[in-house]
Parts: structure tokens; C-alpha cells; sequence
């Protein structure tokens, strides 16, 4: 234990007496560090100094170089456009001469032109001395003024030139006339040939097909009341003769014709013949004909391309399938007008849609002339305003016939293409035409009389058979009412023969049981 204590004092004695010495010693090695690199700092500082004054003195260099340099290239260019410069006052010079030989040459020019004018007024008065003196000689000679002379000259020049002008159009004139003629023949002539088809109609029978003879007895029936009641609803009249196997239907109108046919033939085939039966089958013989009309209304406006029509008109144009005038059917006649009217307007190069709408509706007018007062332009007029009609149209359809001045080029071609459709040979027979305008006005006079249900012209005109309401006309005014008409016929119009007036009154009671 001691001896522990003898080391550890020992320790401690040793550690207070080294200790000062350590710190004194390494005070001095940091002291001599420190020296060594202020010295080494210097150094280096003093080599970069010298280092960076050697670079400067080189970019010194460099630069008077480059400057030296640029100098020459300065020199060298500045001696170029010296050159130049030197060159263009040459030039300049030798122009400003050129410049002053031109003017002095400008000058002797305009002395010499100065000289000539002189001399060109002196001659021109010397003329006109001349001119005044020969005027003179000449008033003198002819006894006229200038003024006179001058008129004279100019008179005769004007009736000169009025005479050529005269016989120059005179000339133009027949050329163009026989151009026009020539291209109008033409355009004529080729809307002919493409639309020349022969559809005259000129019949006012038609004839029913029967299995047997032994089906006349039937149609007649007992006492005659199918015939009759057939007549009396139709307004037609059946010929049953000899002919074998065959009823002749006769009638002016071809609608009620074809109303009489389809309800024959309708009969026929029912087998059951008796006066309500034919009541019936007239009426549906009625619709069926109405449909008929509107097929043909539309397969005409599809035939000759007219669309938007109105379905009233189209109706109408149906109709005309039933209509004739002269013999001509109209609605074939119709359609003819509408293709000619578009052919010739595609040729001269107008509205050709125009054209074929007013061609195909300039007798629409005729669908209803039957049944309406005025004559068929005054009413087709009418029917296509209340349908607001295309105005170029309407007016088309009431010049076709002159009553107006066409205003409009398609307003003449239809009337062109109705003058062609009409006046082809064989399109037309005045004589059946007159037939049935003695037939209509026969029903015209009939149909006057108040009580008059309905009219019906038979036997060819020479019969009018009156159906009138028993409510209205008595059994002995119908007496006074046939006498009348007798005589109203006599009076109005001219026939050949004698015409029947018979007069039907007929009550019916119907009723039924529930």
C-alpha cells in the first residue's frame, strides 16, 4: 500500500513539473509552422504576381497584333473604294459630257423645228388665202353661201346614209326572219317527232261482253224495271238487239258510260239482277270510277314529271281521262301539251318545270265545265287560284287561248304546244264535238227547271229524260213542266228530227226493321 502511494505521488510529481515544459515546446513547433508557410504564401504570391504580369504582357501583344492586323485590312479596303469612288467620277464625268453634246444637239433641233413651224404657218396661211379665194370663185359659180353649200352636202349625205341604213336593216331583218323560222321549225319540227302519238277518241259507245244471250231477259227484267231503273241511275242507254252476246251502252259522257259499264259488268258476275241490287252496285261502280280518276291524275303527273301538285287538282286531271273535245281526249291531249311545251322549252332554254305545269293544267278547266258556268279558261283560272297556283302558270292557262297577252315566254310555248297536239291531222272531228255540245245543252235546258233532281240526254240526243222530286212536282205540274221544257228546246236550240221529253217522278219510302 505505501509503495502504491509512493507511485502515485511519484506520478503526480512528475505530471506538475513536465507539463509546463510540453506546452512551452509545442508553442514553439506551432510558432516555426506558422513562419514556414507565411514564408511559402509569399512565395507563392510572388509567382503569381510575375505569372499574371507575363500573361498581361502577352495579351498586350496579341492585341497590338490584332490591331495592326484590322489596320492593314482598314488600309487595304479604304484603298478599294478610293478605286471605286475614282471610277464612278470618271463615268459621271463622260455623262455630263454626253449630257451637254445631247443639249447642244436639242438645241439645233429645236432652232431647226422653230424654223419649220415658221415656215408650216407661212404655207398655212399661204392655204388658207388660197382656200378663201377658191371659196369665193366657188359661191360665186354655184350662187350658194358656205353655209348653204354645206347643208346641201350634209342632206345629201343623210338621205345616202338613210337609204343604206333603210336597206341594211331591211336585210338584217329577212336574216333573222328566216334564222328565227328556220330554228323555229325546227324546235317545232323535233318536239313533233318525239311526241306524235295518235290518241283520238271519237266513240260514244261502249259494248258489254254477256255469256249468253239468255242474260239480255235478265238485264231488261220484268216489265222492263232493271233497264230502266239502270238508265234512270246512270244516265245512259242500253241497246240490247241482236247482236249476239253483246249490250250496247250509248252516252255522250264517257263518265257515266264507264259508270254504266262497271256496274253491267259488275252485275254479270253477281248474277243477281233486280233494282236494289243495281242501286248498289252503281254507287260502288261510282267509287270505283273515282279511284280510276286519281290513278290516272297520278300516273299523268308522273308521266310528264309535274310534282307538289295539289291533291284536288290531281283529282281533276283524272277527270279529264273522261272528257273529250272534238274527239280528242283531254287528258292524253293535256299530257301531249305539257311534253311538247317542255321539249321546246328545253330548246330555247327556259323553264322547262314551268312549261310541262302549265301544259299539263291549261284544260283543267274542262274537268269541271260540265257542272260549272263560264267557259273552261274562266274556270280552270279560278280552280288554280283558289289552289294558289304558280302565277306564271295561271297566267299560261289564261293566254292559251288569247283571252289575255302571254306574259311570259312558257305562256306562249303552251299555246304553241296546244296549237300542235290540236291541229295534227286526224287529232281532232268537229262533228262529234258539235254532237255533244247539242247533247250538253239539252241537259243545260233540262236541268233549269226548279224541281229537277237530275237530267239525262239518251238516244243520241234524241231523248232528254228528267228525273224530278216528288216533293217539289206533282203528277200534273209534271205535265206543264215536260210541255215547257218541249218548248224551251224548240226555241233554243237547232237539232235535227224530234226529241222526246220524258219526265220521271218516282217516291220511294224506305224503312227498317230492328
Amino acid at each position: 500500500m505505501q509503495t502504491v502511494m509512493i507511485i502515485v505521488a511519484t506520478i503526480l510529481i512528475s505530471a506538475v513539473f513536465f507539463i509546463p515544459i510540453g506546452i512551452k515546446i509545442r508553442k514553439k513547433t506551432a510558432e516555426s509552422k506558422i513562419q514556414s508557410a507565411e514564408k511559402e504564401a509569399k512565395r507563392i504570391m510572388d509567382n503569381v504576381k510575375i505569372d499574371a504580369e507575363n500573361m498581361r504582357k502577352e495579351e498586350l501583344i496579341k492585341a497590338k497584333e490584332e490591331a495592326l492586323q484590322i489596320r492593314n485590312e482598314l488600309d487595304q479596303e479604304i484603298k478599294e473604294r478610293r478605286g471605286d469612288i475614282q471610277s464612278q467620277e470618271k463615268r459621271l464625268i463622260q455623262k455630263e459630257e454626253n449630257f451637254e453634246k445631247k443639249a447642244m444637239l436639242l438645241d439645233s433641233q429645236e432652232k431647226e423645228l422653230e424654223r419649220k413651224i415658221a415656215e408650216s404657218e407661212q404655207r398655212r396661211q399661204e392655204i388658207e388665202n388660197l382656200h378663201g379665194k377658191k371659196m369665193e370663185e366657188l359661191q360665186r359659180i354655184s350662187g350658194l353661201t358656205e353655209e348653204q353649200a354645206k347643208k346641201l352636202l350634209l342632206d345629201n349625205l343623210e338621205q345616202e346614209i338613210t337609204q343604206e341604213k333603210a336597206n341594211k336593216i331591211k336585210e338584217l331583218e329577212a336574216k333573222t326572219k328566216e334564222e328565227a323560222d328556220k330554228n323555229a321549225r325546227e324546235i317545232i319540227g323535233s318536239a313533233i317527232q318525239k311526241c306524235a302519238a295518235d290518241h283520238t277518241s271519237a266513240t260514244t259507245v261502249s259494248v258489254v261482253a254477256l255469256p249468253s244471250d239468255e242474260m239480255k231477259g235478265r238485264i231488261i227484267g220484268r216489265e222492263g224495271r232493271n233497264i230502266k231503273a239502270l238508265e234512270t241511275l246512270t244516265g245512259v242507254d242500253l241497246i240490247i238487239d241482236d247482236t249476239p252476246e253483246a249490250v250496247i251502252i250509248s252516252g255522250f259522257d264517257p263518265l257515266r258510260r264507264e259508270v254504266a259499264k262497271i256496274t253491267l259488268e259488275k252485275l254479270i258476275d253477281d248474277g243477281r239482277i233486280h233494282p236494289a241490287k243495281i242501286e248498289e252496285m252503281v254507287e260502288k261502280a261510282k267509287e270505283e270510277v273515282m279511284t280510276s280518276i286519281k290513278e290516272a291524275g297520278e300516273r299523268a303527273t308522273i308521266e310528264t314529271g309535274v310534282n307538289n301538285l295539289h291533291p284536288e287538282l290531281i283529282k281533276l286531271i283524272g277527270k279529264l281521262k273522261y272528257r273529250t273535245s272534238y274527239g280528242q281526249n283531254i287528258l292524253n291531249h293535256s299530257m301531249e301539251v305539257a311534253n311538247l311545251a317542255r321539249m321546246m322549252a328545253d330548246e330555247l332554254g327556259v323553264n322547262s318545270k314551268i312549261a310541262r305545269r302549265a301544259g299539263l293544267l291549261h284544260d283543267i278547266g274542262k274537268a269541271l265545265d260540265h257542272d260549272m258556268e263560264g267557259t273552261h279558261v274562266e274556270i280552270g283560272v279560278d280552280v288554280l287560284k283558289k289552289y294558289k297556283e304558280n302565277n306564271i302558270v295561271i297566267n299560261a292557262v289564261q293566254a292559251h287561248h288569247g283571252d289575255v297577252e302571254p306574259q311570259t315566254i312558257e305562256a306562249i310555248l303552251v299555246q304553241v304546244a296546244d296549237a300542235i297536239s290540236a291541229s295534227r291531222p286526224g287529232a281532232r272531228r268537229e262533228t262529234l264535238e258539235t254532237y255533244i255540245k247539242r247533247l250538253e245543252k239539252l241537259e243545260e235546258i233540262a236541268n233549269s227547271f226548279a224541281g229537277v233532281e237530275k237530267s239525262f240526254a239518251i238516244q243520241a240526243g234524241r231523248e232528254v229524260r228528267l228525273v224530278v222530286k216528288p216533293e217539289k212536282v206533282s203528277d200534273s205540274e209534271m205535265v206543264i213542266m215536260a210541255r215547257e221544257v218541249a218548248k224551251k228546246v224548240e226555241n233554243e236550240m237547232e237539232y235535227p228530227g224530234t226529241i222526246k221529253v220524258n219526265v220521271i217522278r218516282e217516291s220511294r219510302v224506305v224503312d227498317y226493321a230492328k
